[in-house]
């Protein structure tokens, strides 16, 4: 039986602060199964507080720098944006978002970002992954404690971000 999925277009959102080898698996998932993705690089998702500590401008260049350094940029844009996540998906022409989950604590924060979205957007859907085994403990807060310290975080990030927070932190 065929089947066609009305889903061709998804945003991958997120600060990446900085982008780290899990986003980018699942930006390399995320076009696994659709044609066409944006990874949209917020200018302020806070979390926990703080601002994030590259500028926009930097983190969009870092994303874009990464994805081709990891051959995943056909059928991939990335765009920074503001405001409501949902309105940016409604602007790119987006049917869905996709999120990487690590542990339960990711799932109870996107469960109830999702069911707010749901609410302000039923057309636009969540669809989250699951990270890889590999990646499951790589998180920009991690990944810059590190760098801030003076370890090594190239198992974590790619060169050209690697680059950046050992500008940022030396």
């Amino acid at each position: 039986m065929s089947h066609d999925c009305d889903i061709d277009h998804v945003v991958v959102p997120g600060t990446f602060d900085p982008i780290t080898y899990g986003h980018i698996d699942v930006v390399r998932r995320a076009r696994r199964f659709c044609p066409s993705v944006t990874v949209g690089v917020a200018a302020s998702m806070d979390k926990n507080g703080s601002g994030p500590v590259f500028s926009l401008e930097a983190r969009v260049d870092m994303a874009r720098e990464a994805l081709d350094a990891a051959g995943v940029r056909d059928g991939v844009d990335v765009r920074p944006f503001e405001g409501l996540l949902v309105d940016f998906c409604r602007e790119v022409g987006a049917s869905a978002v996709v999120k990487g989950l690590r542990a339960t604590t990711d799932f109870e924060y996107e469960l109830q970002q999702a069911d707010l979205n749901c609410r302000m957007a039923p057309d636009i859907e969540s669809i989250f992954v699951m990270s890889s085994p590999e990646y499951g403990y790589v998180s920009s807060s991690i990944v810059r404690e590190l760098a801030s310290l003076g370890g090594d975080v190239s198992l974590l990030v790619p060169p050209c971000v690697k680059r950046r927070l050992h500008d940022l932190y030396s």
